[in-house]
């Protein structure tokens, strides 16, 4: 997939009314939901592709675990360590690239929910649990990915930082917590690094879901932020029609829809939202689909794979710069001369590695090593 060429905003604003001007309702209203798992639909009376999503952060899948291999980089958490703002936005060069070897035009990441605790199953996904941190890493991140035209979808918004019951907890959070702990990482996001997409959280915020908050879709990212991008939601994270269009939902995934799509049309139809609310909606996305270069059809790339010696390198890097050290009485580094024997303890010194624990950053690795053969093949001894 080549680079998408970044379009003048103001030829771009009179093409994408030309364009919103030529469909239908119900094209219009096609583009606010997927067609399929990461596909949104394509309008082929008009020549626009199919845009194609996959999950991140750490790596691209694709579309599915163990179809194709990838490189797996290192977690969230590991790059926020290395405090490496240069080095970040390398890393988002190289995501970039990685996402054309299959045919990906927005990358499902960063994740930058702050953690409250250690124990929550997705905390490594993050980068930080200090917002300025988290936010200059963010805003490396994106600006990596995009300046190679493809798009960043920053998750989760907002206060998505539990996986127990998930789909239904309600994080309650007074204003000043929301804008100085949860809420810098996006913000630096929207308006330093220019975002693409956005997708809103599972869970509720003050009793209200994400995916249909008001306050937060509306007030706060598109009014005062100013955000221009799409708002995507969660994969079945979507819980109502006029009120998720309403509050700033712009994307229903994955698809068929339940509640956007042809549903928004046939609400739209009648006369519980008003058309120009589901023009403005498929107006976003198609500026998204402009910015990733499928307004004039471009088929997306077929899923390969790309052991790309440079960017496994940059994954060397990252590890190494992730991993600190507390403290050193002369023994590190290490010294071949020095040692005769290595003993690795534990039960996964003879296991296949692995990138991750599943969740949505699990990659199919595109090399996997034993921990002791990494080790003899380094110090080239026998362990």
């Amino acid at each position: 997939m080549s680079t998408a060429p970044t379009p003048d905003p103001a030829s771009s604003t009179d093409r994408l009314d030309d364009v919103a001007a030529q469909l239908t309702l119900g094209e219009l209203a096609s583009l606010t939901a997927g067609r399929d798992v990461w596909h949104l639909p394509a309008i082929d009376r008009l020549g626009i592709g199919a845009l194609k999503m996959s999950d991140g952060p750490s790596g691209v899948r694709g579309e599915r675990v163990g179809h194709r291999r990838s490189l797996a980089f290192p977690c969230g958490m590991a790059v926020g360590a290395s405090w490496d703002v240069d080095l970040v936005s390398r890393y988002g060069t190289a995501l970039a690239e990685e996402a054309g070897t299959k045919g990906v035009h927005l990358l499902l990441g960063p994740t930058v929910c702050i953690p409250r605790t250690p124990l929550a199953g997705r905390t490594f996904e993050s980068f930080a649990e200090d917002p300025h941190l988290s936010a200059r890493l963010t805003v490396a991140y994106v600006r990596g990915v995009q300046e190679k035209g493809v798009g960043c979808c920053v998750k989760h918004f907002a206060c998505n930082d539990q996986e127990q019951e998930r789909m239904s907890i309600s994080a309650e959070v007074d204003e000043r917590t929301l804008r100085e702990i949860h809420l810098p990482s996006f913000e630096a996001a929207v308006q330093e690094a220019g975002t693409w997409a956005v997708m809103s959280a599972y869970n509720k915020l003050n009793g209200a879901y994400c995916s249909e908050h008001p306050d937060l879709l509306g007030r706060i990212l598109k009014d005062e932020w100013l955000f221009d991008g799409v708002v995507v939601s969660d994969w079945w994270g979507t819980h109502s029609t006029v009120e998720a269009a309403s509050a700033g939902l712009d994307i229903e995934m994955p698809g068929p829809a339940r509640h956007l799509g042809a549903v928004l049309e046939a609400a739209a139809g009648r006369g519980e939202i008003g058309p120009e609310v589901v023009a403005e909606h498929a107006r976003r996305v198609l500026r998204l689909i402009e910015r990733c270069g499928v307004l004039d059809g471009t088929t997306a790339a077929a899923e390969g794979e790309d052991d790309d010696d440079g960017r496994r390198a940059l994954a060397h890097e990252l590890v190494v710069s992730s991993t600190v050290l507390l403290k050193n009485e002369g023994v590190l580094p290490l010294r071949t001369v020095d040692l005769r024997r290595v003993a690795l303890i534990g039960p996964i010194a003879l296991r296949l590695s692995r990138s991750r624990s599943f969740s949505t950053s699990t990659v199919s690795s595109s090399r996997k090593a034993r921990r002791w053969e990494d080790v003899k093949n380094y110090f080239s001894l026998m362990v």
